[in-house]
């Protein structure tokens, strides 16, 4: 299971000064100690609306890539940022992500073909969808665009999108992206990947409850066979928990110190 640290992110405030100060050292060494700290890829993400991403997305891509040294997923809708940002990646990153909230997905679908990237793919339209079945049908929408666009499977990521447990039918949003997973990986041929943001599962629960709530989810959606998710990797509990699924699906080799 790919581990993606998603905790440069506008809720960062010293990742935030940092880029609005361009401090690019600052910025290097948060990727660095995220690499350490078993993150297989790093989420970069500027701004939640595309604001400013067409100087703040190469910059920061620049110097995750340079302090981290591993590969990266891009958190942006914003075509012109995307693609001054990813010829900073040493290799293709993973597009995170496109929704049939965005107008400009052809244009996204273009470049992720064309820089061999990846995408994710997330169920979402105006809000997330409760049921099964709607979180599939936009999956399926999704995947049939990015095929048409010459986007492979195994490029290809799909999000069921996950909401707050404690929000309203939280409950059963989480319940449906377990049984999306599931269904996925099951019926999809070529196959494809499967992916979730973690910390969308925890948001408004006091802060004691959400590792073990939040790596407790991450386990559930392990076993319908989960294949990449963004967590925060500086979260003791739910990296342990993600040792434990590594060694549980004999991606590594057990050591009992490892946990100590």
């Amino acid at each position: 299971m790919l581990i993606i640290a998603d905790n440069l992110n506008t809720r960062n405030k010293e990742y935030q000064a940092a880029l609005k100060n361009k401090d690019r050292k600052a910025v290097e060494a948060m990727a660095k100690e995220l690499a350490a700290a078993g993150a297989d890829l790093i989420n970069v993400q500027v701004s939640t609306d595309g604001t400013d991403d067409e100087d703040a997305l190469p910059f920061a891509v620049e110097a995750v890539q340079r302090g981290g040294g591993i590969p990266m997923s891009l958190d942006s809708r914003n075509v012109k940022a995307l693609s001054k940002a990813i010829p900073f990646c040493q290799e293709p990153p993973i597009v995170n992500y496109v929704s049939a909230d965005d107008k400009n997905s052809d244009e996204i679908l273009s470049l992720v073909s064309r820089t061999k990237s990846s995408l994710v793919i997330r169920a979402l339209k105006g809000t997330v969808p409760t049921t099964l079945e709607a979180k599939l049908l936009l999956i399926e929408e999704h995947l049939e665009k990015a095929n048409a666009a010459d986007i492979p499977n195994e490029r290809i990521f799909a999000d069921p999108s996950v909401v707050h447990i404690g929000k309203g039918s939280g409950q059963e949003h989480l319940l449906n992206a377990h049984e999306a997973i599931i269904v996925l990986n099951e019926m999809v041929e070529p196959p494809l990947n499967t992916i979730i943001w973690l910390s969308n599962v925890t948001t408004g629960l006091p802060r004691n409850l959400k590792p073990l709530v939040a790596s407790s989810y991450l386990s559930y959606m392990a076993g319908a066979g989960l294949s990449a998710a963004l967590v925060d990797v500086k979260d003791a509990i739910v990296m342990k928990a993600v040792y434990l699924i590594k060694t549980f699906r004999d991606e590594i080799t057990f050591a009992a110190a490892d946990l100590a």
